[in-house]
């Protein structure tokens, strides 16, 4: 291979993905790198302006001025960061991921559009091609891994995304929790059936001012899932079906993905977020109590083919910090 060979499939490739779309169809009113910092923003609820400037490898300056830009329009905020005040965070406000989101659900049609021209017998050939691309070259890394992981990158928690589902992520969410729950706890069918009908209450009737699912994905699968919802309480919002996968645990995905719901409950107005989990699930207490939820009540129950003690969560978002 030569540098040639690279740079034509550069060429070729950013061709294919419009990243050269002079008529800012895809992108407008915004440039490709204001609109991958909408993205991120849009993604990552606590991101502050430092991190964001590593991640996307952008001069400060430049960067800078793209938010001063964003804040003059009113699509973000920024404020002193919750865990260095000498750090600025960055969150979008309403318009902001209004913004973000049209130019999501664009990128989605067109690479929709590109997909649908891909027989359904090459699109394998093309996800494995597309991952030994990723693999090899890396993510920043500028190889494809050290003598003690195979030769693989070892992936980093920057490597992991936040987005909203896609379509087909709904039903991997029922796939991942009725696997993964009767590997590891020996859980029964009862488990699936309760969580595809949470899945499909929401599926056909939620808010998305109130009510949200976010989806944990990292080298273009999903990896991570959490779902916010109402609770019968007034004022509640409920935390349902909070998973990482095994092979991603470590990169503090549960972390993130409790933490962006916070964000958001508070955001939509709830005055506190409660959860019902059972004492066996210790990784994900241990995430809950991080942020703040308080065990309020426990009892046991036979459920999913296992004797366990069930368990009440509560945060007051009123009594913990922004």
């Amino acid at each position: 291979m030569t540098v040639q060979d690279v740079r034509s499939f550069n060429r070729f490739y950013t061709n294919v993905i419009g990243a050269l779309d002079y008529g800012r169809r895809l992108y407008a009113p915004y440039t490709l790198t204001e609109s991958r910092v909408l993205y991120e923003l849009a993604h990552a609820p606590r991101t502050d302006a430092a991190d964001l400037r590593t991640q996307l490898h952008l001069d400060a300056g430049y960067l800078t001025r793209i938010l001063n830009k964003f804040e003059e329009d009113g699509l973000v905020e920024r404020g002193p960061s919750d865990t260095d005040p000498r750090r600025r965070r960055i969150t979008l406000t309403a318009p902001g991921r209004e913004a973000a989101a049209l130019l999501d659900e664009r990128a989605r049609e067109t690479v929709g559009a590109m997909l649908d021209t891909v027989p359904d017998k090459d699109r394998p050939r093309l996800a494995e091609a597309m991952r030994t691309v990723r693999t090899i070259l890396g993510d920043g890394d500028g190889d494809g891994g050290g003598p003690g992981d195979g030769g693989r990158r070892v992936p980093r928690p920057e490597d992991v995304v936040l987005r909203e589902p896609a379509p087909g992520d709904l039903g991997w969410i029922i796939q991942r929790n009725a696997a993964l729950y009767a590997a590891e706890y020996g859980f029964d069918a009862d488990y699936e059936a309760l969580v595809a009908r949470i899945v499909a209450d929401y599926a056909e009737d939620h808010d998305p001012r109130q009510e949200r699912t976010w989806i944990a994905e990292l080298d273009g699968r999903p990896v991570g899932c959490v779902m916010c919802v109402r609770d019968d309480t007034p004022g509640a919002a409920r935390l349902r079906l909070l998973l990482v996968e095994p092979d991603a645990r470590g990169l503090r995905i549960g972390d993130r993905l409790v933490g962006a719901l916070v964000d958001f409950a508070r955001e939509a107005g709830y005055r506190e977020v409660v959860l019902w989990t059972n004492d066996i699930l210790g990784a994900a207490r241990r995430v809950y109590q991080r942020h703040g939820f308080v065990l309020v009540a426990e009892k046991p129950h036979h459920s999913f083919g296992r004797d366990l003690t069930g368990q009440d969560w509560r945060l007051d978002l009123h009594a913990t910090p922004h």
